[in-house]
């Protein structure tokens, strides 16, 4: 590195953020549009040799230009992000890599979790971190014979969400409910956490259970080395299917609940691809109707619009009375304030 520099690249740095883009691109790799720190490796020309990104715990986007690959620079350009995330407090860090470039990371203290074929390898920077989440578990001591499961995020927890527990409830001994952890909803994790537990109270036979950083959000997968929309779809699907498995084994479950889905293309896509590798790995997956109120099917999506209008009669009746009860509160309208900020509150 005696010839070369790192250092930070600002938004505002036109001409470097250009150079960025063309590196990225003849490494087969489009910028994320998800990055909170780029940094680049310079020449005594202030020509741009490397670059690399990251985004909350993870790194991104990391490429070093075809004529000086074999220098050891992708260490150096590793070794400086992960001294970043350090001083911003991220210790337990997680990349998403081409299967091809797998070896060199763990060549540098990543772990495989899991991977999805020949699109990509998720990996962290502990031995243990996957297997200690899986450790640390709740499992009931009791035998029970039907063992099912549901993952919600719950943006916000809806009658819809409701009715599907239930009826996993209903058919099941035991259903472990997971919660996604990760903070990129508009509404906070904490809060999802609490109107879920509130909305399930009256059954007795739910383990809950947060995600972690194991189940990935659409606003957090990577895309930037998949070729086309549809294919990210399916290799964030494959990749939480994969990992979702893994936790099923540990946990003896043996099905999934899941709302079938009439709009959404995303959600479509990724149930389609969740049916089939669950059935593969013999995890039966039931796909509920929607409930439906005055022939129309209830959705997070519509509740957020609706929060979005200041229309709470139309909130009122697609949420159970805890949630709404929330939105009235304090806490709730300066969340119903963020919402009606935000450009985007419908998913398609």
């Amino acid at each position: 590195m005696n010839d070369y520099t790192i250092s930070k690249i600002y938004p505002s740095e036109q001409i470097a953020n250009q150079q960025v883009d063309a590196l990225l691109a003849a490494a087969e790799i489009s910028r994320d549009k998800n990055l909170d720190y780029t940094c680049g490796i310079f020449d005594f020309n202030d020509q741009l040799i490397g670059t690399g990104s990251c985004f909350g715990n993870t790194l991104r986007c990391l490429a070093i230009r075809q004529d000086h690959q074999g220098e050891s620079l992708m260490n150096t350009l590793v070794s400086h992000l992960v001294s970043i995330q350090y001083e911003r407090g991220n210790t337990h860090l997680f990349v998403y890599t081409k299967v091809k470039s797998a070896p060199f990371f763990k060549d540098l203290g990543f772990t495989e979790i899991a991977r999805v074929a020949d699109k990509l390898v998720f990996m962290e920077n502990r031995n243990d971190g996957f297997s200690n989440y899986l450790d640390q578990l709740e499992r009931p001591e009791l035998v029970f014979q039907k063992i099912t499961s549901l993952v919600v995020n719950a943006n916000p927890f809806s009658l819809g969400h409701q009715f599907l527990i239930e009826r996993a409830s209903a058919e099941n001994d035991l259903v472990h409910l997971f919660i996604v952890s990760e903070d990129s909803s508009l509404i906070p994790f904490a809060v999802r956490k609490q109107l879920v537990e509130q909305g399930t109270a009256h059954l007795h036979n739910i383990v809950y259970h947060t995600t972690g950083p194991y189940i990935i959000s659409n606003s957090t997968f990577p895309s930037y080395f998949l070729k086309d929309e549809e294919t990210v779809i399916r290799t964030q699907a494959a990749l939480d299917i994969e990992l979702f498995v893994k936790i099923a084994r540990r946990l003896n479950v043996t099905s999934r609940y899941v709302g079938e889905e009439p709009y959404s293309q995303v959600t479509r896509i990724y149930n389609e691809v969740m049916l089939d590798r669950l059935n593969r790995a013999g995890i039966h997956c039931n796909v509920i109707p929607r409930l439906e109120i005055d022939n129309e099917v209830i959705s997070a999506s519509k509740i957020r619009l609706a929060l979005k209008q200041d229309n709470l009669v139309a909130v009122k009746a697609m949420v159970p009375a805890a949630t709404y009860a929330f939105f009235l509160t304090d806490e709730g309208k300066t969340i119903i304030d963020k919402i009606k900020q935000s450009a985007q509150v419908v998913h398609y």
